[in-house]
């Protein structure tokens, strides 16, 4: 942490952020745009915006900034987490629903990482994500179930390139709104909604052509069997084992709810709101793949909590 430095520029024009970082490189722009927002930088003497440009003489002051160390996950007691798997290379965990993966800042608590890195110091350092902990994947908040994290360097190293390849092989269940007959594949294109303020995931046409060419399209591939029925009330619900053979974001709300099959309780998608649910029916079931250390064929598997009231 930087705190409480002064600097005087010499030749004007250059911007505040830019001024900040040039004296401070031992932080990051977002750490410097963070601290200009909240007034932790100030130029003689008065608050100023982060694309303000300086005069020669101007006096930048630094009363509080972070720098690239201390961008780490703040250990976190508040709940242990459910450790399905360990052993020396690998942790596995059954998140809930309702609790994020990883923080989006070193000073968010709360989340799945914040409670890893307390519990297991090791898994805090690893890997080119740092708010990530040790994690080689992610879940979305809402959907619950196993996320798995390295314990070591090469162990990272070796999951990360595995989910890289997409030879990991993921299956979730997913319990959706109606009466599904029968199974089958889903082969979408997808892209982020600019339009909303959250991640949403459409087809290509519902953008307009200078929108797409900001933006990427992803192909996602999804397959699902139908794996029983229930019903609530007077609804139908139908419960689907799904695998998914690509990585897309929230690849199999969209691709289900594209389909006409809505997870149940997943409203950004469509579906009817369930009162006291918390998260949607979705559940990060298993995942198989090579164990870093012995190159065997490991399937590690977390049944959905909500099965139970089937």
């Amino acid at each position: 942490m930087i705190e409480n430095v002064s600097f005087e520029i010499g030749k004007g024009g250059i911007r505040l952020d830019a001024a900040v970082l040039s004296y401070c490189p031992s932080s990051t722009r977002a750490f410097v745009r963070e601290a200009v927002a909240q007034g932790c930088v100030v130029v003689n003497g008065r608050a100023s915006g982060k694309g303000a440009k300086l005069s020669a003489g101007d006096r930048v002051s630094v009363l509080s900034l972070k720098e690239a160390s201390d961008n780490s996950v703040r250990p976190d007691p508040f709940f242990r987490p459910v450790e399905i798997f360990a052993d020396s290379g690998i942790l596995a965990f059954d998140k809930p629903a309702g609790m994020p993966v990883q923080p989006l800042s070193c000073s968010e608590t709360g989340t799945l990482m914040n409670a890893v890195a307390y519990f297991h110091p090791e898994c805090a350092p690893l890997g080119d994500r740092p708010l990530m902990a040790g994690a080689v994947h992610r879940i979305d908040a809402d959907t619950s179930g196993l996320v798995l994290v390295a314990r070591t360097a090469a162990a990272f190293d070796s999951l990360r390139a595995q989910f890289a390849s997409q030879s990991v092989e993921k299956v979730y269940y997913a319990l959706v709104e109606g009466s599904v007959a029968v199974g089958g594949t889903l082969e979408d294109e997808l892209v982020h909604d600019p339009s909303m303020p959250c991640c949403k995931m459409v087809r290509p046409s519902r953008l307009t052509r200078s929108q797409l060419e900001k933006t990427r399209v992803y192909r996602a591939v999804t397959s699902y069997e139908v794996d029983g029925h229930t019903t609530c009330g007077n609804e139908e619900r139908t419960l689907l084992k799904v695998t998914i053979f690509t990585g897309v974001t929230h690849q199999i709300r969209a691709q289900l709810a594209l389909a006409g099959m809505h997870i149940v309780n997943d409203r950004l998608y469509g579906a009817f709101a369930v009162e006291g649910q918390t998260g949607h029916c979705l559940h990060s079931f298993s995942a198989s793949f090579l164990h870093p250390d012995t190159s065997d064929r490991v399937t590690i598997q977390t049944p959905p909590r909500w099965l139970d009231w089937m």
